[in-house]
């Protein structure tokens, strides 16, 4: 993969490029006079770039980062009791969480500071390392650092992870699942197609291709049951059940919805 930078940030540039071969991805560097709007436009292949701001995943004119300091003025708003994923999660008990499908690493960063220590698994080396990034860049924000402390990166294939959990005995207080691409039943079929998607998705879909029982998320329910006193699930509302498995509890939104499977004996 391609990786732009401008003269003043080729130190970045190639740290970046040695992380992300030590993680099996090969990276081309390339120096430019000026990463502007023109630029992406003209350059329309999935790349990444590196400025001020750390790295990016880019492509078709667009750039993205999960950007966790953008999420301050969510993160002031939020409470306990404003949250559905914190009742879904039951975080006024400050649980021990896994979150299996790490995504942009947004609803962990609400989870951690509504008082949940997280675990956040990502398999993906550019994904994994676009969170490094972000967590890194957060500990210069002096609310964001008391949060990020509560989050633990692990660059690990989920299944992997929760089977290690399995086969040790482990227990964590609450798995959490957003598949990247769930499954949505034929009278979402329309909705979908016209759905406009966010600029962040439309990278991560051209990062992570729409393939496979691991990026639906099926497989790892039954894992997460094993090991987790409740799995909570977010779907979009009318998304059919993960696995095709009928919840215990369900919280339900406007868009979105979150069931819950409960562990009965431990």
């Amino acid at each position: 993969m391609q990786l732009f930078f401008a003269a003043s940030h080729l130190e970045s540039a190639q740290n970046f490029q040695q992380v992300l071969s030590e993680r099996g991805v090969e990276i081309d560097l390339y120096e430019v006079e000026q990463l502007n709007a023109r630029f992406f436009r003209q350059h329309t292949d999935l790349s990444l770039c590196v400025d001020e701001q750390g790295l990016w995943l880019c492509a078709n004119g667009m750039r993205m980062q999960p950007d966790w300091k953008a999420e301050v003025s969510r993160l002031k708003r939020a409470s306990i009791k404003s949250e559905m994923i914190a009742r879904a999660c039951q975080l006024s008990e400050a649980p021990k969480l896994i979150d299996a499908t790490a995504g942009l690493g947004h609803d962990s960063l609400l989870m951690a500071h509504l008082g949940a220590q997280v675990i956040l698994l990502e398999r993906h080396p550019i994904l994994f390392t676009l969170l490094e990034d972000a967590q890194r860049q957060s500990r210069t924000d002096a609310l964001l650092t008391k949060v990020v402390d509560r989050i633990e990166l692990v660059f690990a294939d989920s299944v992997d992870y929760l089977q290690s959990y399995i086969q040790h005995n482990k227990q964590v207080d609450v798995v959490y699942l957003d598949p990247m691409f769930p499954q949505r039943d034929q009278h979402q079929q329309a909705i979908k197609k016209q759905a406009q998607v966010k600029k962040q998705m439309q990278l991560l879909h051209l990062l992570l291709p729409e393939q496979g029982e691991m990026d639906l998320g099926d497989s790892l329910l039954p894992l997460a049951q094993q090991i987790a006193k409740r799995v909570i699930v977010k779907r979009p509302r009318h998304a059919v059940f993960l696995n095709e498995q009928a919840p215990d509890h369900q919280w339900i939104g406007d868009a979105c919805r979150f069931d819950a499977y409960f562990q009965l004996a431990l």
